[in-house]
C-alpha cells in the first residue's frame, strides 16, 4: 500500500474513532469494546516496546484503558486523533511503570541505536496525523545529539543520568540538551 492509501486509511479509521469517543464519554460500553478492539494491538505495541516486557506490557494496557474510560470526556478531537491521544497515555503509563521498576539503568545501547535508525519504529507508523508528521518535521530539524537524547528520553524513557553516562558528558549538558531541544520543538511547532 503506497503512503497516500496509508493516510486516508488512518483518516478513516480516525473518523471512526472520534464517534466512539463522544459515546464512551457518555458511558457507553458497546462503544468502549469496539474501541479496545479496533486499537488494542497498537496500544500494546507501544507498551510493550517501552516495557520490554509482555506481561507488564498487558497490565499497563488494562490501565491505559480504565484512564481511557475515566477520562472520556476530556478528549478534544481539535487537538489529535483518539489514537494519537491514547497513545500518549499508552506512553506515559509504561514510562512511569519502567521508572517505578528502576529498569532505565538496565536499557542497553542497542535501544539508542535503534532509535537512530531511519526506518520508521511500530510508534512512529502509529499515527499519521498532522500533529505526527509536525512534530517528525520538527525533530528532524534538531541536531542530531539532541534528537537521540530526546527521542531515548521521551520513547523508551531512559533517564537523563543514563544518557549523560552513555554519551561521557555531565548530566547538566544532558538536560540542557533536552530543554533546549524542547524549546526549538516548541518554536518550530507554533510556526
Amino acid at each position: 500500500m503506497n503512503r497516500g492509501a496509508a493516510d486516508r486509511n488512518d483518516d478513516r479509521g480516525a473518523a471512526a474513532l472520534a464517534p466512539l469517543m463522544a459515546r464512551i464519554a457518555a458511558g457507553d460500553e458497546t462503544a468502549f469494546s469496539a474501541l479496545y478492539e479496533r486499537t488494542h494491538a497498537k496500544l500494546f505495541g507501544i507498551c510493550r516496546r517501552i516495557l520490554n516486557d509482555a506481561g507488564l506490557a498487558e497490565e499497563v494496557l488494562q490501565e491505559v484503558y480504565v484512564t481511557v474510560w475515566q477520562r472520556a470526556r476530556t478528549y478534544d478531537p481539535g487537538k489529535a486523533s483518539p489514537v494519537a491521544w491514547m497513545a500518549v497515555i499508552a506512553r506515559n503509563r509504561a514510562i512511569d511503570r519502567l521508572r517505578k521498576a528502576d529498569r532505565g539503568a538496565h536499557e542497553s545501547d542497542a535501544a539508542l541505536a535503534d532509535l537512530a535508525s531511519d526506518e520508521p519504529s511500530p510508534f512512529d507508523r502509529l499515527s499519521a496525523s498532522d500533529e505526527r508528521r509536525r512534530l517528525q518535521d520538527c525533530l528532524r530539524q534538531l541536531d542530531v545529539r539532541r534528537r537521540k537524547v530526546i527521542a531515548a528520553a521521551f520513547y523508551t524513557g531512559v533517564t537523563y543520568a543514563v544518557l549523560a553516562e552513555r554519551a561521557g558528558v555531565p548530566l547538566g549538558t544532558i538536560k540542557t540538551w533536552v530543554r533546549r531541544g524542547l524549546l526549538q520543538l516548541r518554536d518550530c511547532l507554533d510556526r
